[in-house]
């Protein structure tokens, strides 16, 4: 009988080097060109931060007609609308923390990168959004986009996310969890974008909207999310900075587990080769080569 075919054994290998590929240009871009890569990852700040404003928006006009009875329908078109976020950041470049989590974790799996070097690239690109959010939140703070029912909504949201915190450990195993699920789905769906199955632009963008909606109508947990709706709050109504500083740094554990874990190294794992190779006598592999 003819050995298996390894790539019906291993069939995220085409996933794994894309990835890899893509940790290779993000590596360049946050070392010798680390301006450049904090200005993209500001445009995802400033995407993130318009787009979960528009969602607060959408909710608030849903949930001001009538008695208040359509709002739960405002959530879920808003949730569909702040979907396109990913779409966008992806098919403009930008570089969002959340899925570089997944990125730098099959990078150290495979030692294309070290873990110091990896989470100075997650440095950066937290500290890119977090000033494109804060570019958001200064402009919403001088105009009237989100005055009223938008404000009212964010602030009801923010006085929500703070009392995971300041709940104790029930909160925070809450807040955890949600955190996990989050980027779980967001970088399930760049583990689809990436793996080399879907050909055409309009999959790939339902399917990335589909994750954001999850976590948006689920009321699951993204660091940067809430550090861009914290910002917004903050400059508006004033803010609890050390509860909103608790929620992010556990909200920071969970997609890193979610994403960095259940994602990047479960697949990394899943995908590599090498052993079953040696074992069939047949050398080894790259992740660069897809056999």
């Amino acid at each position: 009988m003819s050995p298996a075919d390894p790539r019906s054994l291993f069939p995220g290998k085409q996933f794994i080097s894309t990835a890899l590929e893509v940790l290779e240009t993000k590596t360049t871009m946050s070392g010798g060109l680390a301006r450049r890569y904090l200005q993209r990852a500001a445009m995802a700040g400033v995407l993130i931060g318009l787009l979960y404003a528009t969602f607060y928006v959408v909710l608030a006009a849903f949930a001001g007609i009538g008695d208040g009875g359509l709002r739960p329908i405002g959530r879920l078109v808003g949730s569909v609308v702040f979907g396109w976020a990913l779409v966008f950041i992806y098919y403009s470049r930008s570089e969002l923390l959340t899925s570089n989590m997944m990125i730098v974790s099959i990078g150290a799996y495979h030692r294309r990168t070290s873990w110091p070097r990896a989470l100075r690239m997650l440095g950066l690109c937290y500290l890119g959004n977090l000033v494109g959010g804060l570019f958001v939140a200064v402009l919403l703070r001088f105009s009237t986009i989100v005055s009223g029912g938008p404000t009212a909504e964010m602030v009801d949201s923010v006085a929500h996310k703070l009392a995971y915190v300041t709940d104790g450990p029930a909160g925070w195993v809450d807040l955890l969890l949600r955190a996990v699920l989050c980027n779980f789905c967001i970088n399930v769906a760049m583990l689809l974008v990436y793996n080399g199955l879907i050909k055409d632009d309009l999959t790939k963008c339902l399917v990335m909207i589909t994750s954001v909606f999850i976590f948006a109508f689920l009321g699951l947990e993204h660091s940067v999310a809430n550090t861009v709706l914290f910002s917004i709050v903050g400059l508006r109504e004033g803010l609890d900075l050390a509860a909103a500083a608790g929620n992010v740094a556990i909200a920071l554990v969970g997609n890193f587990l979610g994403g960095g874990l259940l994602i990047g190294l479960y697949y990394a794992y899943v995908n590599d080769d090498k052993q079953w190779l040696r074992q069939q006598g047949r050398g080894t592999s790259t992740p660069d080569d897809p056999r």
